[in-house]
C-alpha cells in the first residue's frame, strides 16, 4: 500500500513542539531602540544593530539613490553582468577598515563562510573548530569535505592537544573560530590562537560578525581591540549587524582575495550583493570610522546594564561585548521570563536548545538606547528572575 512521502514532517513537527524547540518569527515595524510589535511599543533588546545604524536617515537615503542610479537588483553574477563600481568601492572600504590588502563582498555572511571554507580546505585537510562556532562556520567545514574535529569552547589547551595528536596526518590544517562568540558574549583567545597557529603551521579564519563596527579604537574588530593587526589570518564579516545593511565580506591578503574569486562557488554562482544594500554599507563605515561617539555611547551603555545587574545580584555568563545573557535552568523558565519581559514591554526573547547549550535571556545593548531604557531592563529582570 502507497503510504505518504512527507508524513514524516508532520511527526518530526510534533517533536519539536514537544521539546519546546519550536520557533516563530516576530514582524516588527522598522529596526530601533524601540520597536513596534503588534500595534504595541516595546524596549528592544534582541537586534545586532549595535550602533543604531539600520535606520540612519544616511543609510536610508545612499541606499535611495542607489537604487535610482542603478536598479533594485544585480540581476547577476558578478562575473557576467552583477558587478557594479559599487561593489568595489564597498571592498576597498572593508579593506581600509580591516587594514587588509584587499577584501571581497558575499551576498550574505553565511554564504562568505561556507565559500571561503570549501575553497580554502578539502578532504586531505583538518578543521579545528571552536565548539561554539555559529552554524555558518559548522557547515562551511562540512562542505569542505574536511576532517573537522572540534575543541573545547575557548580552550587552547585543549586545541594544542588535537593539534598534538592530529597535525602531522593532514596536508593542510583550518583553525575556526568566532572573535565575539553571538550567542555568549564572550572573546576568543586571540592572540595566544594565532601563536598556536604560527607553531603548528595553520591557517586562521576568524568570524568577526559581531566584532566589526564595535570593537576596536576605530571599529577594526577584534585583531585591533588585541593588537593583532597586520598577522597573517583571514577574516570574515559581515554587514547586516554594526553596519546595518546585508551581505558578507573577507578581508586578507591580494592573493586570498584573487583566490576567492576564482574558487569560492558561493561568490561565482550567486547573484551580487544589491545596489541598495552596497551602498547603505559604504555609507556605515564611512559612519564608523567618522564618529566614534556612536561606538563609546555604546560602552558606556553596556557599562551601565552591568553595574546595574550587579547591584541587583543577578549573576550574567562572562561577557566582553555588547551581548549579554542570563542564563536560566531550563527552557520553561526561559520562555517564562521571555515572556514576563514581553509583558512589561521588553523584547529580549529566550534562547534555547538545540541554538545554545543551555537556555537563557540574550541581552544585546545599542548605542541609540537611552539611560531609561537599560534601567527599565535591569529593574524587571531582577523582578522575574
Amino acid at each position: 500500500m502507497m503510504t505518504n512521502a512527507y508524513a514524516w514532517i508532520d511527526q518530526s513537527l510534533a517533536t519539536i513542539h514537544k521539546a519546546g524547540w519550536h520557533r516563530s518569527m516576530t514582524t516588527i515595524d522598522r529596526p530601533g531602540a524601540i520597536v513596534q510589535i503588534e500595534g504595541r511599543s516595546f524596549l528592544n533588546f534582541a537586534s545586532n544593530d549595535y550602533l543604531g545604524l539600520a535606520g540612519d536617515d544616511r543609510l536610508i537615503q545612499a541606499a535611495i539613490a542607489a537604487t535610482q542610479t542603478y536598479g533594485t537588483g544585480s540581476t547577476g553574477s558578478r562575473l557576467i553582468t552583477g558587478h557594479r563600481k559599487l561593489h568595489r568601492e564597498l571592498e576597498c572600504a572593508i579593506a581600509r577598515l580591516k587594514q587588509t590588502e584587499d577584501a571581497i563582498v558575499f551576498s550574505s555572511g553565511y554564504l562568505a563562510n561556507l565559500g571561503t571554507i570549501a575553497a580554502i580546505v578539502g578532504k586531505r585537510d583538518l578543521i579545528l573548530s571552536d565548539q561554539y562556532n555559529h552554524s555558518s562556520l559548522r557547515t562551511g567545514a562540512i562542505v569542505s569535505g574536511a576532517t573537522t574535529l572540534n575543541y573545547a569552547h575557548c580552550d587552547l589547551q585543549d586545541l594544542r592537544t588535537k593539534l598534538t595528536q592530529q597535525r602531522s596526518h593532514f596536508q593542510r590544517c583550518l583553525i575556526l573560530t568566532d572573535t565575539v562568540f553571538s550567542m555568549e558574549g564572550d572573546l576568543c583567545p586571540l592572540p595566544q590562537l594565532l601563536d598556536l597557529a604560527d607553531e603548528f603551521s595553520c591557517m586562521v579564519l576568524v568570524d568577526e560578525a559581531h566584532a566589526t563596527g564595535v570593537m576596536g579604537k576605530t571599529g577594526a574588530g577584534c585583531l585591533e581591540h588585541f593588537g593583532c593587526t597586520g598577522r597573517s589570518l583571514i577574516q570574515m564579516g559581515t554587514l547586516s549587524k554594526s553596519l546595518g545593511s546585508l551581505g558578507g565580506y573577507v578581508a586578507g591578503s591580494t592573493t586570498l582575495i584573487d583566490f576567492l574569486r576564482n574558487r569560492a562557488a558561493s561568490w561565482i554562482y550567486t547573484t551580487g550583493l544589491s545596489p541598495a544594500d552596497t551602498a547603505a554599507a559604504i555609507a556605515a563605515i564611512a559612519i564608523v570610522q567618522h564618529e566614534p561617539q556612536r561606538r563609546e555611547k555604546l560602552w558606556q551603555n553596556v557599562a551601565l546594564f552591568k553595574q546595574l545587574i550587579e547591584q541587583h545580584s543577578l549573576e550574567l555568563l562572562p561577557s566582553e561585548s555588547p551581548i549579554v545573557c542570563l542564563q536560566l535552568p531550563d527552557i520553561e523558565t526561559a520562555l517564562r521570563v521571555g515572556q514576563t519581559l514581553k509583558d512589561a514591554g521588553i523584547f529580549a526573547p529566550a534562547i534555547r536548545p538545540p541554538t545554545v547549550p543551555t537556555s537563557r535571556i540574550r541581552v544585546t545593548i545599542m548605542a541609540t538606547h537611552d539611560r531609561e531604557h537599560i534601567e527599565q531592563l535591569a529593574t524587571s529582570l531582577s523582578c522575574v528572575v
